[in-house]
């Protein structure tokens, strides 16, 4: 029998393709009342005489910029330097907070120490340790993913820890019962488990990270969407500056719905876990 064929799969494909339509519709509507707003904006910059000068932040002067910067080169060398910091970042975010986070949801003496100096280091702000970044890392590359990493990385532990925290006691027992080692109680349990708080915590991180790393880009590089922006502001080039700006935004909407996937994925109302 052909379940492709079946009218209860051909329903389920057709209310996906109607849901994904009128989520699609929904933001094409919010994307087009933004650029109303941002033309009409451009327009009263430009018809007053005192702001006229800065009428290429509007929305036209700002789409016939993308061409130029792309043949230049310059979007794509910004992207893949921000990219790499943001990613190297993000990386080392990860393999530190998701090991210390099982420690904090399986160790209860650890749990006990490590809260109160993890929650001071945690309210400190990423950019307050750029001082002390500039002074330990020989590059400015080495102290931006330093920055990123340092604000990444509270989100994903302590995402870490509340998954591990839910997860029933009883699992843990009929695993050691069947003789489970340690590596298969991480690998079968733990982490099947605590997968859907795991990319939650990432995707909180990679926005406090995509916050740090432009204005850590302002300082020091000569490369990055930070530096460009900067770059664009000195040069008086506003239609840069706000062509970068959009820029930004979509990246992070791109990354951040890669996520929301993945999350959507492992939940377990969905059974994406099983």
């Amino acid at each position: 029998m052909n379940f492709a064929s079946t009218p209860a799969r051909q329903g389920g494909f057709l209310a996906l393709g109607q849901f994904a339509l009128q989520r699609f519709s929904w933001a094409l509507g919010g994307v087009a009342i933004l650029a109303v707003l941002w033309l009409i904006a451009g327009y009263m910059l430009s018809s007053n005489p005192r702001t006229a000068a800065y009428s290429t932040f509007g929305l036209v002067p700002t789409l016939q910029a993308f061409p130029e910067m792309w043949e230049a080169g310059k979007i794509q060398n910004a992207s893949m330097a921000s990219g790499y910091r943001l990613g190297m970042g993000m990386l080392y975010a990860i393999l530190i907070g998701v090991p210390i986070g099982v420690l904090v949801g399986r160790v209860k003496w650890f749990a006990a120490y490590s809260n109160s100096p993890f929650q001071f280091i945690r309210m400190i702000s990423p950019l307050a340790w750029m001082p002390i970044a500039v002074l330990v890392f020989s590059t400015w590359n080495g102290s931006i993913i330093f920055l990123i990493s340092i604000a990444a990385v509270w989100p994903v532990l302590f995402a870490t820890a509340a998954g591990l925290a839910k997860v029933d006691p009883a699992w843990f027992k009929v695993a050691r019962n069947l003789g489970a080692s340690p590596v298969q109680m991480l690998t079968k349990i733990i982490m099947p488990a605590i997968a859907f708080d795991v990319f939650s915590g990432i995707r909180l991180a990679l926005g406090v990270a995509w916050i740090v790393l432009v204005p850590a880009e302002y300082l020091g590089v000569t490369s990055g969407l930070g530096y460009a922006i900067e770059d664009s502001r000195e040069t008086l080039s506003y239609n840069h500056l706000t062509a970068f700006v959009v820029i930004i935004g979509l990246i992070g909407y791109v990354l951040d719905s890669i996520l929301v996937m993945l999350i959507k994925h492992f939940s377990w109302h969905r059974g994406g876990a099983s």
